[in-house]
């Protein structure tokens, strides 16, 4: 097969999108911000521009036969941009509702999936009395962008409300619980940012997995085996694939991601993230139209790899197999472990079944992903002590 492939978004998941692209025979051009980004190295074109111009997403698009994204904080005028020269798969319809987390609420409720109580907040106002109509236990996220615990924040009537009591005091006003309550909210508006939000309220839950979903052009589906998660600091720490669950749980997941994908219509990848109740109940928590950091393990764990079938889906071609035939855990390497220089890597690829991924990212940042471990194992509580011996041979003293 011969053929370009256009990639909104040159990071690590553009990056490892063009690995894949590369054994089907196609050349791989990507259009990101960042001229030295992490898929330089291994495509034939970067488009250096930023995500909302248009002129930026033509001049991808024209050197292309069929674009892709690895993000979805494309604007609709640099997508529109694109799809009047090319197909954009997922198209333009589909990052609307997705790329806006109030309107990706309102669509989920309308079309009648299980979402948990949430209300919307384009000002402090709305916002306290969001946090006032859910009695002070509620997590918010802002309408666009952020993620890895950007643009967000939480609230809970037991915890020492952000400073709030520290700022009431002052005012005369500590012994007040209703005005603690405000002085938390209006707290908690200025962490998530003073911008418009969607603010859910917090409950009691018994853990999260995410189920992704490949759709081909012809509308044939694939669905991979739901992978179980689990965040630090709402950024995924860990993930087992196929995740250790209850089975009906597991396949009730697996049903509602791919109504989901069916009924958004989507064309290539969607991974839908899930809560799951400590009464047992599945709540939709967010939409990713992209290849998904719980879904890494896939590319040992299953017959076709996320990356892969993404390529098959953008490209027309017959869905691979999502079949999980190992048991895999990830662990996420944040850019906190090169505080001291580079990890020392050789310490944890010691460790049989272990493997190393890395983004080739040039800057380590606090929180920053710079790449994943990934172990591979006959049980999924076994592929994860692995990986987790893995990630402390990391952080040991060096």
């Amino acid at each position: 097969m011969t053929g370009t492939l256009g990639i909104l978004g040159g990071g690590q998941l553009g990056r490892m999108t063009a690995l894949a692209a590369r054994p089907l025979g196609y050349r791989v051009h990507v259009l990101d911000p960042d001229a030295a980004c992490a898929a330089r190295p291994v495509v034939e074109r970067v488009v250096v521009a930023p995500f909302d111009d248009p002129a930026g997403a033509a001049e991808l698009a024209r050197g292309v036969d069929v674009v892709t994204l690895e993000i979805e904080q494309i604007a609709q005028a640099a997508l529109a941009a694109a799809e009047r020269l090319v197909p954009v798969r997922p198209a333009p319809a589909v990052l609307h509702v997705v790329q806006d987390r109030v309107r990706q609420k309102r669509w989920l409720a309308a079309q009648g999936f299980p979402v948990g109580p949430f209300r919307e907040a384009a000002d402090e106002p709305a916002f306290v009395a969001a946090v006032r109509a859910f009695g002070g236990r509620i997590f918010a996220k802002s309408s666009f962008g952020g993620y890895d615990g950007r643009g967000q924040a939480a609230l809970d009537e037991d915890d020492d409300r952000a400073g709030a009591e520290t700022v009431v005091a002052a005012s005369g006003e500590g012994d007040d619980p209703s005005r603690r309550l405000d002085a938390a909210a209006r707290a908690a508006w200025r962490a998530v940012g003073e911008t418009p939000c969607v603010v859910e309220e917090a409950l009691a839950l018994e853990g999260e997995l995410s189920v992704l979903v490949a759709r081909g052009t012809d509308g044939t589906v694939a669905v991979y085996p739901a992978a179980r998660n689990h965040h630090v600091d709402r950024i995924l720490a860990w993930s087992e694939l196929p995740g250790d669950l209850p089975p009906t749980l597991a396949e009730r997941a697996q049903e509602l991601a791919e109504e989901i994908a069916r009924t958004l219509d989507v064309t290539g990848l969607l991974c839908v993230e899930f809560f799951v109740t400590r009464d047992g109940h599945l709540l939709v928590n967010e939409l990713a139209p992209r290849p998904h950091n719980s879904y890494h393990g896939s590319e040992i764990a299953c017959v076709t790899g996320q990356f892969e079938q993404l390529v098959r889906a953008t490209c027309g071609l017959p869905l691979g197999d999502p079949t999980a035939i190992r048991s895999t855990a990830i662990r996420n390497l944040l850019g906190d472990l090169w505080t001291g220089g580079e990890p020392p890597f050789a310490r944890a690829l010691e460790i049989p079944g272990v493997r190393l991924v890395l983004y080739g990212k040039g800057e380590a940042r606090p929180g920053r992903k710079m790449g994943h471990l990934v172990a591979q194992a006959a049980l999924p509580a076994a592929a994860r002590e692995l990986v987790e011996r893995a990630f402390g041979a990391l952080s040991t003293d060096r």
